[in-house]
């Protein structure tokens, strides 16, 4: 199990901001685990009991709408951490977290985060600017369902994929999602998602490579209307 002050994961969320000691004093603490692809890691409605620190692998952050439909909220990857705004608002989670790949997190529990919060002002300073973009991300979801069409949402989403995550060697998504994860994040049918998927695919925009998709004509994606 490495230690959290020599991790270099800590320079991607706002555990930078603890001092070495904190680190350690943490580091002793943590529990390591391996998350398999599929697995849940919190249920919506869960009290967390402390935060995820994601060495590896992503996840998808849901919400179960009231027509049984989930609806995905943000995708965590590799140096996120999960679970904070729960922790700090001592209110359940909203979502569900399920791993979307194998992944490697770290377990922090709540008391030796919440000390930090009030010792150390500028973890908490970084605490509250991750959750300030949360927050701009939730804008922009709202305004996207509002405005644009399911064309243009899964079109930025195939974009988004590539520009975030990366590729395979083959230059197919290294992100594999199914059919209903697209139709979750876009907000629609899981009919509807394939139905525009297939469009693409005819337009020349994608192609399939196995379970996986390959963007062979980005400025064509990027005007989708």
């Amino acid at each position: 199990m490495g230690k959290c002050e020599q991790c270099i994961i800590k320079q991607f969320n706002s555990l930078k901001a603890l001092t070495k000691e904190e680190l350690v004093r943490i580091s002793a603490c943590k529990t390591s685990h391996t998350i398999k692809k599929g697995e849940v890691i919190f249920e919506e409605g869960e009290v967390l009991n402390g935060v995820y620190c994601i060495k590896d692998g992503i996840c998808k952050l849901s919400k179960l709408s009231e027509n049984g439909k989930d609806q995905i909220v943000k995708m965590v990857v590799k140096g996120q951490l999960l679970g904070q705004r729960s922790l700090i608002s001592e209110e359940s989670s909203n979502l569900q977290a399920i791993a979307l790949n194998d992944m490697e997190v770290c377990f922090i529990p709540k008391s030796e985060i919440i000390a930090d919060l009030q010792k150390n002002p500028k973890f908490s300073f970084e605490v509250l600017k991750d959750m300030a973009h949360d927050l701009r991300d939730s804008d922009d979801i709202i305004v996207n369902m509002a405005q644009k069409s399911v064309r243009q949402r899964l079109a930025e989403t195939l974009i988004y994929i590539q520009d975030n995550f990366g590729t395979n060697p083959d230059d197919t998504l290294s992100v594999l999602l199914s059919r209903e994860d697209y139709a979750g994040i876009v907000g629609t049918a899981t009919e509807s998602a394939i139905r525009v998927l297939s469009q693409f695919k005819k337009e020349g925009l994608i192609e399939s490579v196995g379970k996986y998709i390959r963007i062979i004509d980005l400025p064509g994606l990027e005007r989708v209307e």
